[in-house]
């Protein structure tokens, strides 16, 4: 049997566009309620960014003149810190690690959505579809998370590795030490690439914690630089255009903050285009899984 031929990187997108056509309903729908959270925890990240403009460029709250600097003041006490921002570091971080979490899980959701369309399934309602896609990614969650923290742990490992091995032989100063630099980012990406499909792996067929990723290193074995180049495009694209909504989101903000205030709706109004920003980033990530999928399939075939 002879093995698949690999397609080039835009077939396989233009692939996962005619596998998400008629579905983009129930995608929308599984995914509204991850978009909510993660616009809901990027929220307080943005209004700090709106209060620090405020009271930067608000007139009269800051004069731009030469000044004696005093860190203390005539008691020997501290000098008064400013104003604290809306939301302290602690809940901002928090919300980030529910954020990466919730970003996780759009993965998750997109590939148990991906295996119901290849099986020919789907409830008679959306919402009946959607209920459904979640009842069965619930219980993968957990081995979800496990085999991504494997899969992101196995390159860093290497990396920290490589990289005091490195510093030992050739010291922190030098143009070694940026060979070095240079060649551990590669190590990184190289390993990144042999445990890209660990994730499909699960879901596609029950591989498990280590199972998954040598799994994934198996497929990866004797085609790995024609599915390596594919998966660099598949990250250049999603990163394109999360680079770009990112942007977007940021000057529309900047753009729309002082509106907000002066309407009295500032949240709703960062909340509505942080939102937005978070939709085109989940659609764009459905995107580059289902073109992952197929390549996944034909490497499985080869």
């Amino acid at each position: 049997m002879n093995p698949v031929r690999l397609k080039s990187s835009f077939i396989y997108l233009a692939n996962a566009v005619n596998d998400l056509r008629g579905n983009w309903s129930v995608l929308a729908v599984v995914l509204a309620p991850l978009a909510l959270a993660a616009a809901l925890c990027l929220l307080p990240d943005a209004l700090n960014l709106q209060f620090r403009l405020a009271t930067t460029f608000e007139p009269g709250a800051q004069n731009i003149s030469y000044v004696q600097a005093q860190g203390v003041d005539a008691a020997g006490k501290p000098a008064p810190l400013q104003e604290p921002q809306p939301f302290s570091p602690w809940v901002t971080t928090a919300l980030h690690l529910i954020f990466g979490l919730v970003t996780l899980l759009v993965t998750l959701v997109t590939l148990c959505s991906l295996k119901r369309i290849q099986a020919g399934l789907r409830k008679p309602t959306i919402i009946g579809e959607a209920i459904e896609v979640y009842r069965q990614s619930i219980p993968l969650v957990p081995g979800f998370v496990w085999v991504t923290i494997l899969q992101l742990a196995a390159p860093a490992a290497g990396l920290f590795l490589f990289q005091a091995a490195s510093t030992y032989v050739y010291g922190s100063i030098g143009v070694w030490a940026y060979v070095a630099l240079v060649l551990t980012i590669m190590l990184g990406a190289l390993v990144y690439a042999w445990l890209y499909f660990a994730q499909y792996a699960l879901v596609f067929d029950g591989k498990h914690s280590w199972h998954a990723l040598l799994f994934s290193r198996d497929l990866m074995r004797k085609r790995f630089f024609k599915a390596a180049t594919r998966i660099a495009v598949f990250l250049a694209v999603w990163s394109g255009f999360n680079s770009w909504a990112a942007g977007a989101f940021v000057v529309v903000s900047l753009l729309f903050g002082p509106v907000g205030v002066v309407t009295g709706f500032l949240g709703t109004t960062i909340f509505l285009v942080d939102l937005a920003e978070i939709s085109v980033s989940f659609a764009t990530t459905a995107f580059v899984v289902a073109a992952g999928r197929r390549l996944y399939q034909d490497l499985q075939e080869g």
